[in-house]
Order: C-alpha cells, then sequence, then structure tokens
C-alpha cells in the first residue's frame, strides 16, 4: 500500500462548505474597490529575491527569516512573494505607468508565503487582499485608503475594528528619534527579550512592534516618535486627523505602532480587532506610506501609500459570526423511477433550467424515491419535483416546497416561470444569497 502524502505544513486546504466564505470576501472586496476607482492587478508568485531585499529591508525578519528563497535552474535567486506591495510597485516601475496617468489605484488579492511560527490566522501560505495608490503625496489618498478599508469591513459586517494610527516622520526628522530611541533602548537593553536584543543592533524600531509583555512596556515609557516630527510632517498628520474626521472615521493615535517592514514613512496604521478567535493575531489589516520605494528600485521619484488585509483573519471573523454563505439550491430534481427514459428527462430537465440561471440539484446516481428525496432535503433546496413515467406522459409536475406548504402544480415546459414566481413571493427565502 503506497504511503499517504499529506499537504505542506502551514498550507490549507480549501474546500467546498469553506471556500464560500472566502468567495464572498473576495467578491465584495472586487465591488467596493471597484466603486473607489481601483482597478485589479496580478503578478506572479514568484519575484527575484532582490525586489525584497531592496525594499521590504534585509534587516526585517521577513527578508532575513521567512522568505522561501530558491536558486532557480538558471542560478538565479528566486523568493515567493512575502507580501504584495513591493511586487506591486515592480510592476508599476516595469510597465512605465507613471509615464501613462498622474496618479494610479490599484488592488490585488492572492496567496504570499513566510516560512512563519504558526498559529491562529498565521498561516505559511496565507492570503492578502491591498490596494496601492501612485502620484499623490497629500494626505487625502491616505484618509481615502482608509475610508476603502472602513467600508470594506462595514459591508462585510465587521465592525468591532479599531483604526490606530501613527506618523513615523521621514529622512529630515526620523534620524533625531531613531538615535533617542537607540540611546534609551541601550539603557534598558538588559530587559528585552532576546530577539529585541538583536534588533536593537539591526533594527531598532522592530523593538516597538514587540509583542514580549516585557519589551511592551519598555517601549511605552520610551520616547514618542511625534515629538520629533519636523513641521511638514507634523502638518501631513494633522491634516490626515482633521480628513478622517470630516469623513466620521473613528482612530487613536498610537505612537508605538511602527509596522514590520522598512519601507514606511510618515503615516502608518492597523486596524485590529478584539474578537477572540484571533488569539495575538489581532491586526487584521494594516499599511502606509512609501514614497521613497519606488525611486529605490529604480523607478521614478513617486509618491505611493498602500494596504493590506489578511483574508484568512477576515474569513476567521466572519465564521465566527454565525453567518451561512453556502448558495441555497432553488430545486432538487428527484427520478422516481430507474428506466433510463426517466433518469434522461431528469436529466435534461436540469441542465435546461441550470441554463437558465437556476441552481438545480439532481443526484446522477439515482436510487429509491425515499432516498433521493431524503437527499433533496439535506441539499437543503426550495422545492423537489419529482419526475416519473406519469409526469413525462402528462408534461405535469408538482412542485413541494421543502420548508412546507402546498403543492404547486406545473407544466414540465413551464418550471423556470413557476420558480420566478414563487421566488418573488414575500414568504420565499432569497436563492444564492448570503443569509443569516
Amino acid at each position: 500500500m503506497s504511503q499517504k502524502i499529506n499537504g505542506v505544513k502551514g498550507m490549507n486546504d480549501l474546500l467546498p462548505g469553506e471556500i464560500e466564505v472566502w468567495q464572498f470576501v473576495e467578491n465584495t472586496a472586487r465591488t467596493l474597490f471597484g466603486r473607489f476607482g481601483y482597478g485589479e492587478v496580478r503578478t506572479p508568485m514568484v519575484e527575484d529575491t532582490a525586489l525584497f531585499v531592496r525594499s521590504v529591508g534585509e534587516e526585517t525578519d521577513i527578508v532575513g527569516k521567512e522568505m522561501y528563497t530558491f536558486e532557480d535552474k538558471g542560478g538565479r535567486s528566486l523568493s515567493l512573494r512575502p507580501e504584495g506591495t513591493a511586487p506591486a510597485a515592480r510592476a508599476y516601475i516595469e510597465h512605465s505607468v507613471s509615464n501613462v496617468e498622474p496618479v494610479s489605484r490599484w488592488f490585488y488579492m492572492g496567496p504570499m508565503f513566510r516560512y512563519e511560527r504558526m498559529k491562529t490566522g498565521r498561516y505559511r501560505q496565507f492570503s492578502q487582499i491591498g490596494a496601492e495608490a501612485y502620484g499623490a503625496k497629500e494626505p487625502a489618498q491616505d484618509a481615502e485608503l482608509m475610508d476603502v478599508v472602513v467600508q470594506f469591513l462595514e459591508a462585510l459586517g465587521l465592525t468591532d475594528v479599531t483604526l490606530n494610527i501613527n506618523s513615523l516622520g521621514d529622512d529630515n526628522c526620523r534620524p533625531a528619534y531613531h538615535a533617542k530611541l537607540v540611546e534609551y533602548l541601550n539603557a534598558h537593553r538588559d530587559e528585552l527579550c532576546a530577539d529585541c536584543q538583536q534588533r536593537l543592533e539591526r533594527n531598532p524600531l522592530r523593538v516597538l512592534d514587540c509583542k514580549n509583555e516585557k519589551c511592551q512596556a519598555v517601549a511605552g515609557a520610551g520616547p514618542n516618535v511625534l515629538e520629533f516630527l519636523c513641521e511638514p510632517c507634523r502638518t501631513h498628520f494633522t491634516d490626515l486627523q482633521r480628513k478622517l474626521g470630516a469623513l466620521g472615521i473613528r482612530y487613536v493615535v498610537n505612537h508605538r505602532l511602527v509596522r514590520g517592514l522598512d519601507y514606511y514613512t510618515r503615516t502608518v496604521f492597523e486596524f485590529i480587532a478584539s474578537h477572540p478567535a484571533l488569539g495575538t493575531a489581532s491586526t487584521v489589516g494594516g499599511g502606509g506610506r512609501y514614497d521613497k520605494m519606488m525611486k529605490g528600485l529604480g523607478g521614478p521619484d513617486v509618491p505611493a501609500v498602500g494596504f493590506a488585509m489578511g483574508l484568512d483573519r477576515l474569513v476567521l471573523l466572519l465564521k465566527e459570526g454565525g453567518k451561512t454563505f453556502t448558495a441555497q439550491p432553488d430545486l432538487f430534481i428527484v427520478a422516481a423511477d430507474v428506466d433510463a427514459a426517466c433518469q434522461d428527462a431528469a436529466l435534461a430537465l436540469t441542465s435546461r433550467l441550470r441554463r437558465e440561471g437556476f441552481y438545480v440539484e439532481f443526484d446522477t446516481r439515482g436510487g429509491s424515491l425515499k432516498s433521493q428525496m431524503k437527499r433533496a432535503d439535506k441539499s437543503g433546496a426550495r422545492f423537489s419535483l419529482v419526475l416519473g413515467g406519469d409526469e413525462l406522459r402528462t408534461g405535469q409536475a408538482k412542485l413541494k416546497p421543502m420548508a412546507g406548504g402546498d403543492l404547486i402544480p406545473v407544466a414540465l415546459g413551464s418550471v423556470a416561470q413557476t420558480l420566478r414566481q414563487a421566488a418573488s413571493q414575500p414568504s420565499s427565502p432569497p436563492s444564492l444569497k448570503t443569509r443569516e
């Protein structure tokens, strides 16, 4: 007997019964982002490793510890994408989009890969939905992106999420804060965890993002980056807060928020859920401004801002909400007789109704009338229709409401019309829609 082969640890299968939740989130994103004027882009899952080293940062945990990197047959170092912003930026530069339009708004969705320590809501293959805006340096663009996320979460029915914002300054004012932070953290080195002691040497800002309670206590008492902002950065952050107020978006200013990537300047933000289903992986999305990345990757000096949301975590929250996302069949057709003519007629009627847009179930295995009716009930279909010799001879059948009610006479040539009429009745539950 051959040995069973299992899936790769941390890379999950999505099967019918669960995939419908994912499709609901993806379809909602496409609709909502399109309403804001964001067009979808799709980039390869494999990129030149140098792209992530130069954009994300060589000293980040993502590049230093978590990327799936390999050498291809041509001797090139390639990596599975660990995030979506750098590939989108590479595509923007490579296709000279800045020469075509002054402001570009893109969104993407798809799998990312990081060799992480797994826990609830954190996997080695995970999916993100993100958006990027190129060409606008004004805080109004930052506010618009946050509004996209707020409206997206509302459309999903997720309301218990808090927006945290901060400003990291720019090349003019961040060095002074960086020096003060290093001085402070060195004075408290012995109170930091082993990882943060290493981060202190390589990337001190990452200490502020540590989840260790002792490190959080040290970081909380440290210097406040907002006190070091230069006047342009301070004005940008003040304007952003005013615009969020104008949009009616509630937020919390969190001076310890830094995000985990090196490319951010000025605005950074996170959306944090309080639901216990996520455990410590409570951030469902975040992003910020990266005005220097495009030029650093050999492209034009174009400002940019973006965000990404964890699709896996959004799905977890939606499943906890108790909604049903699987489609409800309109009709289950039962072949009452085992002869070929009845089976063929049932199959043909099923096909015709599907062509007309109905979700119709038909068990190709056949079986007894009793067993097929049990399957019809289990399917959740709104109606069933028994098709046998009498129905074929007379051209008449009856729709049975599976939730109870009187049988509905129907001509076999008018089943579609009768189903549509039944669907328009107030007492009839909606078909093919998310329902409570």
